[in-house]
């Protein structure tokens, strides 16, 4: 069995993504892992390069101010990742720049890829995921945040990344995605866990991400003078619903920037910004312990 995989990232030290951990983090995993290296002017190349291992292989890019909007870029260099993986790899592991895969859960992960290689009707895997939010100790476990998504696929042509790099779908004509709806693809829930971290950062620097990624779903910059006039000149933790307490451990690979931590947050639930369609669904799933009509971009099997 052979394993790939790729990520993409562009000026990751500059807008502190832990892109050198995530990839770390997956390394037992794989044969080859693809990164997919935006216009970067912050040193990120270097970083990669001194991780000095053999199967880290970087592919450079420019990105196109021209896919301005709708988060399409992204779903562009995940695909360019998706095109330079090895022909003979069985699965595909796409891993975030800022996501990590915790150590406990390697060893069920490759369980599990051996365990359904042989059966075509397993298309992919789905894998839970914590999302933090403005610091290391609390997680948003809402319907604002995807809380299952696709991370592993088998290596098929017809798979590629669908919208904004949500996930993936087949698509009859590949080459022709962004004009076909596609087909979900069929997976298994995994019991493991992605550790999404791009909500946890010092505040200037969340803000300095928040408008970066703006820039991708805007089709110009007159956002950011409304971004200024909200944020001021740091993020202050505002958009949330609800959160909860994390009391789980970070992946090891975590632990420096967690215990590096140089800002304090402070969670005030009735500082929410929930309007009542939000309330009243937190309060069936306080009910029933389950979340209604969320949207999925899967198939459980």
């Amino acid at each position: 069995m052979k394993v790939s995989s790729f990520t993409y990232v562009r000026n990751g030290l500059q807008l502190d993504y832990p892109f050198i951990e995530a990839i770390q983090s997956i390394l037992p995993l794989v044969h080859e892992c693809i990164v997919v290296l935006g216009n970067s002017t912050d040193g990120s190349r270097a970083a990669l390069e001194a991780l000095n291992d053999h199967r880290i292989k970087i592919i450079d890019t420019v990105w196109d101010d021209n896919l301005r909007g709708g988060g399409l870029i992204f779903a562009q260099q995940a695909n360019i990742g998706l095109d330079h993986v090895s022909d003979d790899a069985d699965w595909i592991f796409h891993i975030q720049a800022d996501e990590l895969i915790h150590e406990k859960d390697l060893p069920l992960i490759q369980k599990a890829m051996e365990y359904y290689l042989h059966v075509p009707e397993v298309e992919g895997f789905l894998f839970k995921f914590y999302n933090f939010f403005g610091d290391y100790w609390h997680y948003a476990p809402s319907r604002r945040f995807h809380q299952h998504e696709i991370r592993i696929i088998r290596n098929n042509k017809h798979y590629r990344s669908y919208k904004d790099s949500q996930g993936f779908r087949w698509f009859n004509n590949p080459n022709n995605h962004l004009h076909e709806k596609g087909r979900k693809l069929k997976v298994k829930l995994l019991n493991a866990a992605i550790y999404h971290y791009s909500w946890a950062k010092p505040p200037k620097k969340q803000k300095e991400k928040h408008i970066e990624f703006g820039k991708r779903y805007n089709t110009d910059d007159s956002f950011i003078e409304q971004y200024n006039a909200t944020y001021g000149d740091a993020y202050d933790y505002r958009d949330f619903d609800y959160l909860k307490p994390f009391k789980g451990t970070h992946p090891a690979l975590m632990q420096p920037r967690v215990a590096a931590q140089d800002w304090t947050f402070t969670y005030r639930p009735e500082k929410n910004n929930m309007t009542f369609k939000e309330k009243f669904m937190k309060l069936l799933e306080d009910i029933t312990g389950k979340q209604f009509f969320i949207y999925k971009n899967y198939r459980k099997i």
